[in-house]
């Protein structure tokens, strides 16, 4: 299966936004692509302190920022990972917290399945303060499906920290792991490629990184070097750290079955 992982830099224009990710779709679909993914939260890129803002911006789902993708998802018969997209709560939250939540539509243009970021990004970087706690409502389970035969676990970004949430989707036969992030620059360049290899070979599955990149207007700088990594902890392909590209790599299901006979880890007794 030939993935595409896109690196993108999102704006807070958020019309804008959709407009690059569906250019940079077609680009990877140019390439024979069958599983195409984006980043976490390429629909905007902004502070998102106000409720009135949130509000604006979230959506239900389907919607805005996923229509267009279903459409080409659709007509190409591909399968397409809309990295994250804030989603509207069913029911409206006084502080207009909204979801993280991220949306695999699959080769018939629906909605396979949406997986609601579990862990919430609390942390100082420097003199910043972030709590995404304020922002979002945190997601209560795992979500797989299956992408063209591979059984395939979706998480967002800091779930990267935490790797019982992936044991659980290795114990569960999961064999690509998809990670879309904006994973900052400071906490990036000291742990994002060793916790995404650490992954792939604790777990003996793919990883599939689409990460932000470059200086937003407003927040954070970002790390970008979004990646493909093997079920042996290797890098098949890496973006660079600041440029919006796509990288490639196809995903090859005898590799990880090779793998998992060398390191019989994840056999059920």
């Amino acid at each position: 299966m030939k993935v595409a992982v896109i690196q993108l830099q999102a704006s807070d224009n958020k019309a804008r936004n959709i407009e690059k990710a569906e250019a940079f779709v077609k680009e990877a679909l140019k390439k024979g692509s069958q599983f195409i993914l984006l980043p976490e939260v390429f629909v905007y890129r902004g502070l998102l302190q106000s409720s009135s803002e949130r509000r604006a911006i979230a959506e239900r789902i389907p919607g805005e920022a996923t229509r267009p993708l279903m459409a080409l998802a659709r007509k190409h018969h591909v399968f397409i990972l809309a990295g994250s997209v804030y989603e509207r709560p069913s029911k409206e939250q006084k502080e207009g917290k909204c979801y993280n939540t991220s949306v695999l539509i699959d080769d018939r243009g629906q909605i396979r399945v949406r997986y609601r970021k579990i862990h919430l990004f609390d942390a100082v970087i420097g003199a910043r303060k972030i709590k995404e706690s304020d922002m979002f409502l945190a997601g209560k389970k795992t979500v797989d499906s299956d992408v063209k035969g591979f059984r395939v676990g979706l998480s967002i970004c800091y779930d990267l920290r935490f790797p019982d949430l992936y044991q659980r989707y290795a114990q569960d036969g999961i064999e690509v792991l998809c990670v879309p992030a904006a994973f900052t620059y400071e906490t990036g360049k000291a742990h994002w490629e060793i916790l995404l290899r650490s992954r792939a070979i604790e777990n003996l599955c793919y990883v599939l990184a689409p990460n932000q990149a470059g200086k937003p207007a407003r927040g954070n700088a970002l790390y970008g070097h979004s990646m493909i990594i093997n079920p042996w902890g290797e890098v098949l392909a890496k973006a660079s750290g600041q440029k919006e590209e796509i990288i490639y790599a196809n995903l090859d299901k005898k590799v990880l079955q090779q793998k998992r006979r060398i390191l019989p880890s994840l056999r059920r007794e």
